[in-house]
């Protein structure tokens, strides 16, 4: 098996088609039907539709994702969103329990707060850093439990290790969001996890270019989600699937930068004055922090009353304010007013995500440049 590093240039080094040295993009929908016998030949679906998700570039890319999770099989979506329904709602029904970490990214938490209960299926808040807790959580009906690798927007660590313990010894799926981690950084199916879903529009790109998710598992689990997913139409379209694995290219290149550069920022603004706290786990004690190879370059730190969030948000001349996260370039956001903005203040307060909170995607630009905008920024909002 090759390194993770030559896997993200090289994938399954397919065959190159017709010399070009890159996967070209299938600008095609559909494909010519092929006899049955042909297509077990050529090892492919006799119906080939980009919907269906067995378009080449849509296989190829499931293929190489799935090499750099260490999974069985993967496949790509049209968002991370798109992953994590196709994930849950292939494996609960009405009627099914999930355990879900508290706090989590507010997308998940949205469909399960508001969308899921809809449909009859239940859920609990866990406090992640509390694993004698999670027990008590316990129904009869509970089916799954999920995480995050590394929380948003706080940034916390739990005991990964504990969650895939709990699930197996309960009879669980246990899913993980690994956006933050990458592959790179985490490859959770070593650690015991059944369901790793990213949003691919982040790390795995890399560019702010594209928006893609990725579920990656068994064989068994993957069809499952995928059929969920091809059902509600969330499939990749076929421009997004040449970006992503252009992106895949440099991800061993870009996230030790990312990593730095975050650490480093964060050491700094733990001194600043303004600066209430940090979020990041190069800071934190965490005995877990021994399962990563990195921390990635997402942060969180809190402005202290004398600071206004907006003003910094606005003061920001290298970053950019912006949703999203992991491209090349710095972005700062509120989460109160972004990932956390569907939820009520009661919620936010629940999850920890207060009005001060600032989310930072720090890019791979200069450290000492980031630092002095963020120096300016800091001093202009407390004006």
């Amino acid at each position: 098996m090759p390194h993770p590093n030559t896997t993200a240039v090289h994938g399954t080094h397919p065959p190159l088609i017709d010399g070009a040295v890159v996967q070209p993009i299938f600008q095609a929908a559909t494909y010519a039907f092929l006899e049955p016998d042909d297509a077990a030949e050529r090892g492919v679906d006799p119906v080939r539709y980009t919907r269906y998700t067995n378009t080449p570039g849509q296989v190829e890319l499931g293929r190489k994702l799935a090499m750099l999770e260490g999974a069985e099989a993967a496949c790509v979506t049209a968002s991370g969103m798109a992953a994590i329904s196709a994930a849950l709602l292939s494996t609960l029904q009405a009627g099914d329990h999930m355990l879900i970490q508290n706090p989590v990214y507010g997308g998940t938490l949205d469909l399960v707060l508001n969308h899921l209960p809809r449909l009859g299926i239940k859920h609990t808040l866990i406090d992640g850093s509390d694993p004698a807790s999670w027990a008590g959580a316990l129904t009869r009906e509970t089916k799954l439990i999920h995480v995050e690798a590394i929380s948003n927007p706080l940034m916390q660590l739990i005991d990964l290790r504990a969650v895939t313990d709990f699930a197996k010894a309960n009879s669980l799926t246990s899913t993980i969001d690994a956006t933050f981690a990458t592959p790179m950084n985490l490859r959770p199916i070593e650690l015991g996890f059944d369901i790793v879903l990213h949003s691919a529009t982040k790390y795995l790109g890399g560019h702010s270019d594209l928006c893609a998710g990725v579920v990656a598992s068994t064989h068994e689990r993957t069809d499952a989600a995928m059929r969920t997913m091809v059902a509600f139409g969330g499939s990749l379209d076929a421009n997004s699937c040449f970006l992503l694995d252009r992106g895949l290219k440099t991800l061993h290149v870009r996230m030790p930068r990312h990593d730095e550069n975050a650490a480093a920022l964060a050491r700094w603004l733990a001194d600043q004055p303004g600066v209430a706290k940090v979020h990041h786990a190069s800071l934190s004690d965490s005995p877990h922090k021994a399962l990563f190879a990195g921390f990635g370059g997402m942060l969180g730190f809190e402005l202290d009353p004398s600071a206004d969030a907006g003003k910094f948000l606005r003061s920001v001349r290298l970053a950019t304010h912006a949703a999203s996260l992991g491209g090349v370039e710095t972005l700062v956001v509120s989460p109160s007013r972004s990932s956390h903005a569907k939820l009520t203040a009661e919620e936010r307060a629940a999850a920890g995500v207060s009005d001060g909170l600032i989310r930072v995607s720090v890019g791979i630009e200069q450290i000492d440049d980031l630092i002095a905008d963020f120096a300016q920024a800091i001093a202009l909002s407390r004006g």
